[in-house]
């Protein structure tokens, strides 16, 4: 998928698939979006109907992966001298949809619903968990374009 928001990457990944089941590839040090680094590998998982968003990073860059079940994410360009500022991204990932990983850089607020669970996200961070880089933001908050209760787009 192409990102609608500048530094936002849906990278699509690879499977090797045979009558065992399939092998894949999440994401290797030297790839060319991931040079901010590992910090931290984090697993979350979250019972259907469960939303969490919103909340951004100052320094931190994110990479999930979802593991099982399926995700709704949200995203939205909260940087002032991005290009994409206040853009929003509205999409699904997890089972039966393309197998991604999505880098969400610093400044870009985030959240997901879970649509079918229980849903399992893997994300590595670029640095360790620190309250001081963490921002909240209401889900509701009028100055983002998403309603989390509307439901995911119908494609």
């Amino acid at each position: 998928m192409k990102s609608s928001i500048d530094g936002v990457i849906l990278q699509d990944l690879v499977s090797h698939g045979d009558r065992r089941g399939f092998f894949r590839e999440i994401i290797r040090v030297n790839d060319d979006f991931f040079k901010e680094g590992f910090g931290q590998w984090s697993h979350s998982m979250m019972f259907a109907g469960v939303t969490k968003a919103w909340h951004l990073h100052a320094k931190q860059t994110d990479w999930w992966y979802v593991g099982s079940g399926v995700l709704r994410v949200g995203l939205c360009d909260r940087r002032e001298s991005s290009p994409t500022h206040k853009k929003t991204m509205d999409f699904l990932m997890g089972d039966y949809q393309p197998a991604q990983l999505l880098k969400i850089p610093p400044g870009v607020a985030h959240g997901c619903q879970v649509v079918n669970g229980p849903a399992h996200l893997f994300y590595v961070t670029s640095h360790t968990y620190n309250t001081q880089d963490e921002l909240r933001v209401r889900h509701d908050d009028p100055g983002i374009d998403f309603d989390w209760l509307k439901g995911p787009p119908i494609k």
